[in-house]
């Protein structure tokens, strides 16, 4: 099993020409690994009245049945099994996922549950009824406070989005981090029609990075998620203010390692119009960039975790696309739209 694990966790670099290549290598472990997916609708069977989560029922439009649910499931944990190489990683940000309950099946329904993962939710006023989580174990991380933060457009607010869920914990060596989970507002309805909902949540989340960077000294934090944008759009340059510019990294600053994900090493976790690029982002305050803090990381240490298995034929262009749960209302059997990222932590 390990061995299987081994192989099945080896990423592979991705390029944004219409063939990918998938070259295999073994990337050493950190101390430390945390893993971002989008899991692409995790919802269960049953109805929320207060929600719009119909079309996810077992009589309406995609047939949502118990057995396909439980293959969800079992598909997602294999997914954040192969993520963790030998064994599973530390702390898992996680979105498009219903409920509480999807989450307690997740963890305690599938080969997670020996791993004991713990859960951190919120439900969000997202009317369909999707929001972010947190997963941990709790041999290696031990959360010490979490809040979410809601997001209330002032030029739009009837239709609410997700939350930002935080995080505030000390892993087992009581190193301190901060964690935020992200699930922006989507591109539905077009990009520029969309991007000032996308830029108000980057700059109330800066907002709350520097409040935290004027209350802590030096802070380890990490800012993950679906921001549905790329690192080279404005709501991640301009409003959250990430850097791409790794060397002299100063504390105070955050510094986007999906810039150097997508622009240098040429990886995509997301294929749209057979353009592969990077959604699903980890950036990270620059005292993780420090060799000489307790915890440190590196651009080289983010991945995207685009093993076969989570790969199909892209019919429609060139290459590779991510094989989903469902191509329109047909159920495909697969697992997301989105690849899983990832980074590791050192420890000095």
């Amino acid at each position: 099993m390990k061995k299987l694990l081994l192989i099945i966790g080896f990423a592979s670099l991705t390029y944004f020409s219409g063939a990918q290549e998938l070259k295999s290598y073994e990337f050493p472990r950190g101390d430390i690994r945390f893993m971002f997916y989008n899991c692409e609708n995790l919802f269960d069977t049953f109805d929320d009245s207060l929600k719009n989560d119909e079309s996810f029922l077992p009589d309406r439009e995609h047939y949502w049945t118990p057995s396909k649910y439980r293959k969800k499931l079992y598909n997602i944990s294999k997914v954040i099994m192969a993520t963790g190489q030998w064994e599973p990683p530390e702390i898992i940000g996680l979105c498009e996922i219903e409920n509480r309950k999807v989450l307690n099946d997740l963890t305690k329904k599938t080969g997670l549950k020996k791993f004991n993962y713990r859960i951190i939710h919120k439900e969000s006023p997202d009317k369909r009824g999707i929001d972010v989580a947190m997963l941990y174990r709790p041999d290696k991380f031990y959360p010490l406070i979490y809040k979410t933060f809601k997001i209330t457009f002032p030029f739009d607010s009837d239709k609410p989005t997700r939350d930002i869920l935080y995080v505030k914990g000390i892993d087992d060596f009581k190193d301190t981090l901060h964690i935020f989970i992200n699930h922006w507002p989507s591109r539905w309805g077009g990009q520029n029609e969309t991007d000032r909902k996308r830029r108000f949540v980057a700059s109330v989340l800066r907002n709350i990075v520097d409040s935290l960077f004027s209350a802590e000294n030096n802070p380890d934090i990490i800012i993950a998620g679906d921001l549905n944008d790329y690192p080279t759009n404005n709501s991640v340059i301009k409003d959250l203010k990430a850097l791409t510019d790794f060397n002299n990294p100063k504390s105070e600053e955050l510094y986007n390692l999906a810039w150097y994900l997508q622009e240098i090493k040429h990886q995509g976790s997301h294929k749209h119009a057979g353009e592969w690029g990077v959604l699903d982002q980890i950036i990270v305050s620059g005292n993780l960039l420090n060799k000489l803090n307790k915890l440190y990381t590196s651009p080289d240490n983010v991945h995207v975790l685009n093993a076969p298995f989570l790969l199909e034929d892209d019919n429609n262009y060139t290459g590779k696309k991510p094989f989903r749960t469902y191509t329109g209302f047909r159920f495909h059997d697969g697992y997301s739209d989105h690849l899983p990222v990832y980074l590791d932590l050192f420890r000095k």
